[in-house]
């Protein structure tokens, strides 16, 4: 339901809930980040060593830099002084099209360092403020399915672009394909911008930041959640490329594999949260992993990393039970700044965690996977201080 406050909640299923303006509003925004990041990602890599003529030392660069404007979506709570908060989804999703469009025009070291900038913000500031929207416009019996839904159009979305890319990339060379999605999410942007979708009785969030002692268990959950994201984006790759050999065809063949899975099950994931709650469903997240992250690290089976890394993804969406347990313990008006500063604290990990993950990799690959398993156990004992209803 919209949760507007005195109302009855509504049933996750009911139509009221995907005819709202804020419902539609997001999940159009949602599509647009979705297909604007994967369709960088896409062509990045064959754009800086084709085109820009980099090595991997600067892509590695790059990648890391990309990283940093998660670090400082705390800047958001500041920035919604200026200017609403929907309204700066929709300029963030402007900034981030615009990023995308002018990749292909800048194809050297700097240029990549400047558009990636450009393109990161866009997509943090809006990641952010997203989260913040859905938790307030949407109740605690609601929020889950919500996010669930924005987890499923993104899945959609993904193999949407990556088929798009695939049919383009023989007709259009990088710089046209870039400009061409680019325009486009630009373009939703400027829509965003004429749209209100907000509800005038809405209470106003705190505009400062805020860190709570009532909060902690939150900022620990989200900063566990950001070393364990690291661990998966940067080395399960890796591992399947660099000891068990898969191709790019394969790689490819289980990213499709991942985004159909999650189309089905995100939403399903967002009404197990409802039925079982947050502690559930996170100690199932958690306990999972401590064996998935071991078998990582033991395996010698092609076919059964396979089946890892796609298990791992699919316990990757399990992370939206973090904010909607935010949602059930914290104040109405914190809900903005504290998405700010979890986001934040999550990127502080994920910009520090490859790099010593790296190391340790050149000692033996299998470390970052077992202080995987270890991250895992301490976030299960960490989600049974879980008190909600």
């Amino acid at each position: 339901m919209l949760a507007y406050a005195g109302r009855t909640p509504l049933n996750p299923h009911s139509k009221h809930i995907i005819q709202s303006s804020m419902y539609r509003y997001l999940m159009a925004l949602t599509v647009s980040a979705t297909v604007g990041l994967q369709g960088w990602q896409t062509l990045f890599n064959n754009f800086a060593v084709e085109i820009a003529a980099l090595d991997g030392h600067h892509v590695g660069m790059i990648q890391s830099i990309r990283e940093i404007p998660g670090f400082l979506t705390f800047l958001v709570v500041f920035i919604i002084i200026l200017i609403r908060e929907h309204r700066l989804s929709a300029l963030s999703i402007f900034f981030l099209g615009l990023g995308v469009a002018i990749t292909g025009l800048f194809p050297s070291y700097l240029g990549l360092l400047m558009t990636t900038l450009v393109f990161s913000f866009g997509f943090h500031c809006f990641e952010t403020t997203n989260q913040s929207l859905t938790l307030q416009y949407f109740d605690k019996h609601t929020s889950p399915w919500v996010f669930g839904k924005q987890r499923s159009y993104a899945a959609a979305s993904n193999i949407g672009i990556g088929l798009l890319i695939f049919f383009l990339t023989s007709v259009l060379s990088y710089t046209q394909i870039y400009l061409f999605i680019g325009s486009i999410i630009m373009l939703t942007g400027v829509w965003g911008l004429s749209k209100d979708p907000t509800d005038q009785n809405m209470g106003p969030q705190r505009k400062k930041m805020i860190f709570r002692k009532k909060y902690i268990l939150f900022y620990i959950l989200n900063f566990m959640a950001g070393a364990r994201r690291q661990i998966f984006i940067a080395f399960a790759v890796l591992l399947l490329v660099k000891k068990f050999e898969f191709t790019v065809q394969e790689v490819a063949i289980l990213f499709v594999i991942n985004n159909l899975i999650n189309f089905y099950l995100s939403t399903l994931i967002g009404k197990s949260i409802i039925r079982y709650g947050e502690r559930g469903v996170l100690s199932l997240e958690y306990f999972c992993l401590i064996f998935i992250f071991l078998a990582y690290a033991s395996t010698e089976s092609k076919i059964i990393v396979a089946i890892l890394y796609i298990l791992d993804h699919i316990f990757y969406n399990f992370s939206i039970a973090i904010r909607t347990y935010f949602q059930k313990v914290g104040d109405p008006k914190d809900i903005a700044p504290s998405m700010a500063a979890g986001f934040a604290i999550n990127h502080a990990a994920a910009v520090f965690f490859p790099a010593i993950g790296g190391l340790l990799w050149l000692v033996d690959y299998r470390i970052p996977f077992v202080g995987g398993a270890v991250l895992s156990l301490v976030s299960l004992l960490v989600v049974q201080k879980i008190r909600v209803r």
